[in-house]
């Protein structure tokens, strides 16, 4: 059957367009605006060329460049669904990386929007292309939600790097040894906040223990243990400039306002996804350590899982398989992770199987055995 090859190269303002047919000859050029009636111009010249040309398919792609592609993309769908259903229409987002790779084939095309939307018409008319759109908007709409908390949870880390930073400036040895299992915890930082190193060395062993009592409501087992060593560390840290102390003390304030204000925006994000999620059949709540904001996160990438062939098909989609080099009778034990992959998959399906270690004695003792079989890079679990 004849088909026509589209070709977008979206843009925040305007969208390039290539036609072309399954020779490869470019049939027509030309730009749409980037709102609703740009789309309808579109949808115009399709169904006028398939006439034209008598062709029965339509084969649409544009790469995944942010979400400036993702209005236009539901909206080509719909729009051919319900007023061109004699057409066999299939919309396909492209891994930008893969189109980059596709065009090196063409060591002499320059670089501007038109070429860049032929290039994708001409990766279509090759084929080897990801499954086409389905009706996916309720995993897209989960998406929204669990990759903004996996942004900001990514912020989140950085700043507590940040804190820890200049922590080290106002109270080195607090970094360096802290006799709390948490630097983020509710007595940690009340130490932090109100006290001085000086200010704890010098105090009074038993009021020490009495303000560690306080902050943390009585649940440390032995207070003066925790007092004592607070001492200890205190006394073998430098000592900040009085210059520097005001400064110090703002910047790590300021960033533990932006860390604490993230945690309960958090926290709103895991009850709407938890809302969501009541809507969604699923099994990996029954594995023991996965809830539903873990599940989600998988789900809303993994959409349909049959469109995976199998579990080799999913984990490169998630990033996680490994290099392989070999050479005649050579094969290397160490080689590295391919860097490519929809990292938010990846990033869930990690936490997800380190609360199934922390909570399955079973998979704890596979992964202890995994653990200990690596001859390098090893790493002590928590």
């Amino acid at each position: 059957m004849p088909k026509l090859h589209v070709g977008i190269d979206v843009s925040l303002k305007a969208h390039h367009i290539q036609f072309m047919d399954e020779a490869g000859q470019d049939l027509a050029s030309f730009q749409v605006l980037g709102d609703p009636q740009g789309a309808d111009t579109l949808i115009h010249k399709v169904l006028e060329t398939t006439q034209t040309k008598h062709m029965d398919r339509v084969v649409v792609g544009m790469e995944a460049t942010a979400n400036l592609g993702w209005h236009l993309a539901h909206y080509l769908k719909q729009q051919l669904e319900d007023h061109a259903p004699h057409l066999d229409a299939q919309i396909h987002v492209l891994n930008a990386r893969r189109v980059a790779r596709f065009k090196k084939a063409y060591d002499h095309l320059p670089k501007n929007d038109r070429i860049d939307a032929w290039v994708i018409a001409d990766h279509l008319r090759f084929g080897r292309l990801p499954q086409a759109m389905t009706d996916t908007i309720r995993y897209e709409a989960l998406q929204r939600l669990t990759r903004t908390r996996f942004h900001v949870m990514q912020t989140m880390s950085r700043d507590k790097t940040f804190f820890l930073n200049q922590l080290f400036l106002k109270f080195s040895g607090l970094r360096q040894d802290n006799p709390f299992s948490d630097t983020f915890g509710a007595t940690s930082l009340a130490v932090i906040q109100e006290l001085e190193p000086e200010q704890i060395a010098a105090m009074p062993l038993e009021d020490l223990v009495a303000l560690l009592v306080d902050k943390s409501r009585n649940k440390f087992d032995d207070p003066k243990q925790i007092a004592q060593e607070l001492q200890k560390v205190a006394r073998r840290s430098f000592r900040l400039d009085k210059v520097m102390q005001d400064p110090v003390n703002l910047s790590l304030s300021v960033t533990l306002n932006l860390i604490q204000h993230m945690d309960a925006e958090v926290k709103k994000l895991d009850r709407a996804i938890a809302r969501l999620m009541k809507a969604i059949p699923n099994t990996l709540e029954s594995v023991k350590g996965i809830g539903p904001v873990y599940a989600a996160g998988i789900i809303a990438e993994v959409g349909d899982i049959r469109r995976f062939k199998n579990h080799n098909a999913l984990a490169k989609y998630a990033g996680l398989v490994w290099n392989q080099y070999q050479s005649g009778e050579y094969e290397a034990d160490e080689t590295s992770r391919m860097r490519t992959g929809n990292k938010y998959l990846r990033y869930y399906l990690i936490q997800a199987a380190d609360q199934v270690r922390r909570h399955d004695s079973e998979y704890a003792e596979f992964y202890r055995k995994k653990h200990d079989e690596a001859p390098v890079l090893t790493h002590e679990p928590v």
